[in-house]
């Protein structure tokens, strides 16, 4: 099976082979067709019709030296409380975050706080947080230390902490012995 499959895609490309055909037609004007039309004759085509592409060689350049950069401001933030998984009972709600970073924060850079995320606190220079009604339950805060154009240049990791807050339940009303 595979010698007759073989054969007959051998014949198939050698009548792929498209022929030229070049003819005038009564108004003096050249016409090429690759099906043969009366008084045409077959285009022969010389080996350097080819088209060839010759690529420049590739130019060497010399590295240049990069243009000065803005010297990063290398922070290194921590938050020093509470602590990691610390619990936190407070009925209001209100949670302090208190942050380190070494060296001093520059003049046009700011810290902001995250809890779970997203953004709680306007961008500041001090990296201590007051927060106040903050739902019971597991959160997680980071400290991010950020450029005037919103580029951030230090992080903490995420510190988790468990926040308890009273519920206050309706206590039924005991009824008297033996009444109504």
């Amino acid at each position: 099976m595979r010698p007759i499959l073989l054969f007959t895609l051998l014949l198939m490309t050698l009548g792929a082979q498209a022929a030229i055909y070049k003819w005038v037609d009564k108004d003096g004007k050249v016409h090429y067709s690759d099906t043969p039309v009366e008084n045409s004759t077959q285009v022969e085509f010389k080996e350097n019709t080819e088209n060839q592409i010759n690529l420049p060689p590739p130019v060497v350049r010399e590295p240049t030296t990069p243009a000065k950069e803005e010297p990063k401001a290398l922070y290194k933030l921590s938050i020093t409380s509470p602590s990691e998984e610390e619990t936190i009972r407070d009925n209001n709600g209100n949670i302090t975050v208190i942050g380190s970073i070494s060296p001093d924060l520059a003049t046009d850079h700011v810290l902001v706080l995250l809890m779970d995320g997203k953004v709680v606190s306007p961008p500041q220079a001090s990296p201590v947080f007051n927060l106040e009604n903050v739902d019971r339950g597991e959160h997680k805060f980071e400290i991010k230390a950020l450029a005037q154009n919103g580029k951030q240049l230090a992080s903490t990791p995420p510190r988790t902490i468990f926040l308890h807050r009273a519920s206050v339940h309706a206590i039924p009303r005991a009824t008297p012995l033996g009444g109504n």
